[in-house]
């Protein structure tokens, strides 16, 4: 059976909802606008490289401060570079296999601040090579991130 592909702010709101969750157990900062667009960045390329899918299907454009989704840029962009604060009711449509990846992501990257993940975003491949407000192709961060971060 195919699996499902999910819309972009959904998976925006998982990492906000496990953000939340994350706070109420340690000293994690709320995640702003900045730092949520590479979250989405980092999750779409494990999830091409390891599933060979996308997790969502919105594309992601090169902004000047790195990789973006436009719908979700919109979405909390009255936020500005504050924090979000979710306090929303999130149902988990994710699997088993889904979610441990979300979180594999969310502990890998949510430790760095907005501003390191968007430095190491202009660091790689898919955004040098992608014109600005252009969309990165799936292609190009599905082969960046099978050679750089799924071994």
């Amino acid at each position: 059976m195919e699996k499902k592909g999910y819309k972009a702010n959904y998976v925006a709101k998982w990492f906000l909802n496990y953000n939340r969750l994350i706070m109420s157990e340690s000293d994690a900062d709320l995640i702003s606008n900045l730092k949520l667009q590479k979250l989405l960045y980092y999750a779409q390329g494990c999830f091409l490289a390891c599933f060979d899918r996308p997790l969502f299907n919105e594309p992601i454009v090169a902004w000047e401060h790195g990789p973006v989704v436009e719908s979700v840029y919109q979405e909390y962009k009255v936020n500005r570079a504050n924090g979000i604060v979710f306090d929303e009711d999130f149902i988990n449509e994710f699997d088993d296999e889904e979610e441990s990846l979300l979180e594999e992501v969310y502990n890998t990257f949510a430790k760095y601040s907005a501003w390191g993940l968007r430095n190491m975003t202009h660091q790689e491949t898919p955004w040098i090579n992608t014109q600005q407000s252009g969309e990165i192709s799936q292609n190009s961060i599905k082969k960046y991130f099978k050679e750089h971060y799924i071994a």
